[in-house]
């Protein structure tokens, strides 16, 4: 028998309907095997009673009887299939996550090496095989691993999805073609892939645009994290070089302040010992003339008292004490004075410091030009628009360019004027006829009044001591950094900063000559509202 089963091919042990090895194999009249269980579904779900291989139809079902002979030679096709797959599937893979596994195998599934589109079904190496042998099979269509082969059937008509759409922009099958999509344009599924799959070259490679865009923009990310620890580290060796003088100068200061205080009470106590030892030297020979006088009174030679007598009646030479005295040392002003001579030698070095940050930022000089549309009547200027003369009605005037970004610098000279208004604003809509200059309106600016009086008109406003007058000032505005800040050019000072500015939206440069009081600007009924 097995010798019989040998010359036989094993797609004629495979039932054609569920394309397994026979299990109870039986014969239609037609001449046709099935598995018995096979054949009876069939004939039970289907209407007409017919072959499924040769479609002949049957009046009656046909009474079926179980095959023995090709049920034995079945069972022995099987038992050498499993000790093939066996041996096989030591060789194969099994699936792993991610990888789609065989329909067929059972315990171990092993990776799928082919789907089904006609079985809906994915094969292992081993289970793939009567595919690739039977004749019948062989017309099937095979494609590479995939899940969820039954999305590949159309849910209304239970036929593979072959076609596209483009009406609907969907997969069909023959029969919807035939119904719901009959007007429409309508390709074969490769055709439409095709063209989808240059869509796709055209999308990967916009995507690849982008990803070369943003990783760009990480590269000008990370370059700009090290500049600005670059910027960091140079301001901490220019902050500490800075403090350090600092520091330097005010130890400087206090040791002479205190050798100056020292020197002074030796100084006193060097005339006070003086005048105790020339004291201390007159009390040893006026006692020294005492006790001759005390001897010469208790003698009773005549002669020899007679005889010292004139000598002894002149007193030793002294000085006269009178008027001598020993005062406390004096030190008001001693303090003052070097407080006065560290403050200046602290603003020489602050001049230097804001010399150098004068220049730092001067390099973000940006050119501004006036915008003479925003106001009315138009602001008499000169002919570069970069200059502003005082007429006889107020003038507001912000710069044509407006910042939202980054860094820039300009300065304007104000000593033509002695009322005046500058910083940076954003331009508004709505402008009442009153609007008090501050951050919450908008308003970043550093004020002169006729009085010779400075504010910077924060929240609170701010009083400025600003001496001398100023008659450059030049404006610096971080806009990422949220920083405004103002400079005397000419005594390379600083006037005043804006610190943590939140700028929501685009500001400009912005200079009055209005005579306002520094704190609320009131416009006259001739002036536009800024657009």
């Amino acid at each position: 028998m097995s010798a019989a089963s040998c010359l036989l091919t094993e797609d004629q042990f495979l039932c054609s309907i569920c394309l397994d090895v026979f299990t109870d194999p039986v014969s239609t009249p037609c001449g046709h095997n099935f598995c018995k269980n096979c054949i009876t579904e069939y004939w039970n779900i289907n209407v007409q009673c017919q072959c499924p291989n040769c479609k002949k139809g049957f009046n009656t079902r046909p009474e079926l009887q179980v095959n023995t002979f090709i049920s034995e030679v079945a069972a022995q096709f099987r038992q050498s299939a499993q000790q093939k797959a066996s041996s096989s599937s030591s060789e194969q893979q099994a699936a792993k996550p991610g990888e789609v596994p065989c329909d067929v195998c059972t315990g171990t599934k092993l990776k799928a090496l082919k789907s089904c589109l006609v079985c809906l079904a994915s094969y292992c190496e081993t289970h793939l095989e009567p595919h690739l042998t039977s004749s019948s099979l062989k017309r099937h269509q095979l494609i590479e691993p995939v899940e969820d082969l039954e999305g590949r059937m159309c849910t209304k008509h239970d036929q593979l999805l072959e076609l596209f759409c483009k009406t609907d922009q969907m997969c069909v099958c023959t029969l919807c073609t035939a119904l719901g999509h009959k007007t429409h344009d309508v390709v074969p599924l490769k055709e439409e892939y095709e063209g989808k799959k240059a869509e796709l070259g055209k999308i990967e490679a916009e995507i690849q645009e982008m990803i070369q865009m943003r990783q760009l923009k990480i590269w000008e990310i990370i370059q700009s994290v090290e500049l600005s620890k670059e910027d960091a580290d140079r301001e901490i060796v220019d902050g500490v070089t800075f403090f350090t003088a600092l520091k330097e100068s005010v130890e400087r200061s206090q040791i002479k302040l205190i050798e100056t205080i020292k020197e002074k009470q030796r100084t006193k106590e060097r005339q006070a010992e003086d005048f105790i030892k020339a004291l201390e030297q007159e009390i040893s020979e006026l006692m020294m003339r005492s006790s001759e006088l005390d001897q010469l009174s208790c003698s009773e030679d005549h002669l020899h008292l007679l005889q010292r007598f004139p000598y002894l009646k002149a007193a030793p030479p002294t000085m006269d004490w009178t008027d001598i005295s020993v005062h406390p040392t004096s030190y008001e002003g001693t303090v003052v004075r070097a407080v006065a001579e560290l403050e200046q030698t602290i603003t020489k070095q602050m001049k230097r410091l804001f010399e150098v940050e004068l220049k730092r930022v001067q390099q973000y000089t940006v050119h501004v030009t006036l915008d003479p549309d925003v106001v009315h009547p138009r602001p008499a200027q000169s002919n570069d628009r970069q200059q502003v003369k005082r007429g006889n009605d107020c003038r507001c005037v912000l710069s044509k360019r407006g910042f939202t970004s980054g860094r820039f610098y300009f300065q304007v000279q104000v000593n033509r004027w002695s009322t005046w208004t500058l910083g940076v604003a954003r331009k508004l809509t709505n402008m009442s006829r009153e609007i008090t200059l501050c951050p919450r309106n908008g308003y970043w600016t550093v004020c002169s009044k006729s009085s010779g009086e400075y504010f910077a008109p924060a929240d609170p406003s701010v009083r400025l001591s600003l001496k001398p007058k100023p008659e450059k000032v030049g404006v610096f505005v971080d806009f990422d950094e949220g920083l405004v800040s103002f400079y005397d050019i000419d005594v390379a000072a600083l006037i005043y900063s804006f610190t943590g500015c939140s700028f929501i939206e685009e500001i400009y440069p912005f200079f009055s000559p209005c005579p306002h009081d520094g704190v609320t600007m009131h416009l006259p009924d001739n002036m536009c509202v800024l657009q």
